[in-house]
């Protein structure tokens, strides 16, 4: 009986610690991918930038061309 709560014992530390690990690690993703949306969300606007631009450049090359 001993025996079985010292292993027993070994194993609730073993899960404390691998949820402990789990919980950093998680952390750290949920910090990852919020840099992630950020940049994401800047390349975006960078993106509809550029295109707006360019829609207002067209009618220009296209009267250039005429």
């Amino acid at each position: 009986m001993e025996n079985e709560l010292i292993a027993l014992e070994s194993k609730l530390a073993q899960l404390i610690q691998v949820c402990s690990q789990l919980r950093s690690e998680n952390h750290q993703l949920r910090q990852e991918l919020a840099q992630a949306q950020n940049l994401n969300r800047l390349c975006h606007d960078k993106i509809d930038s550029a295109k707006a631009r360019l829609e207002k450049l067209l009618p220009t090359l296209s009267e250039e061309q005429s």
